[in-house]
């Protein structure tokens, strides 16, 4: 039987490497955001410059983990049972459902709810619970996680399946310093 995982590739090790790395690097630099305003004062004390800045290094940031997550994906083995049309259909499903969550969250949120604008001090004036939200407490993190599983289900790699699961426990992670800082940021509001 052939190799499942080609753990000597060093593309795999660059793309579990991106995937670790950016949810660290986004709450640590938030994090300081909120106690220290570093982006606010290196935008000139405007925190919509800052939260901006941050979204666009935030956004490429994920473009590139997602380049060198296909890039690992292409220079895995594939497995025959992950060759089907059925796979591939359910590749398709994934990805269409899961770009539906992460798009119509941005969407609903807008550039400052989506890019951690809270921790710039920049409030939503009410909670949003229309469609994705309605449907998931965490759109943007389970869309992105099927995205993840839906390419490793198209390239058809093992290595792609493993990789989506660690995604899944990064964002979990993540969720866990997240979600009641926001709470508390939110519980300070004047």
């Amino acid at each position: 039987m052939s190799k499942l995982i080609d753990l000597d590739k060093p593309s795999l090790w660059y793309a579990l490497a991106a995937i670790l790395f950016n949810p660290t690097f986004w709450n640590i630099v938030a994090r300081q955001e909120y106690h220290n305003k570093i982006l606010t004062k290196l935008a000139g004390g405007n925190p919509y410059k800052g939260c901006y800045g941050l979204a666009i290094t935030i956004f490429s940031l994920g473009i590139f983990r997602d380049y060198l997550y296909s890039h690992a994906l292409g220079e895995q083995p594939v497995h025959p049972l992950l060759q089907t049309d059925l796979v591939k259909l359910i590749a398709i499903g994934l990805f269409v459902a899961g770009n539906t969550l992460v798009l119509s969250s941005m969407y609903a949120l807008g550039v400052t709810g989506t890019y951690l604008g809270d921790y710039f001090g920049i409030l939503m004036d009410h909670r949003v619970t229309g469609f994705p939200f309605n449907v998931s407490n965490n759109p943007m993190y389970q869309g992105s996680t099927m995205v993840f599983l839906a390419s490793a289900l198209w390239y058809g790699t093992p290595a792609g399946i493993i990789l989506t699961a660690i995604v899944y426990c990064a964002y979990n992670v993540a969720l866990r310093f997240e979600e009641p800082f926001t709470a508390m940021i939110y519980s300070k509001r004047k």
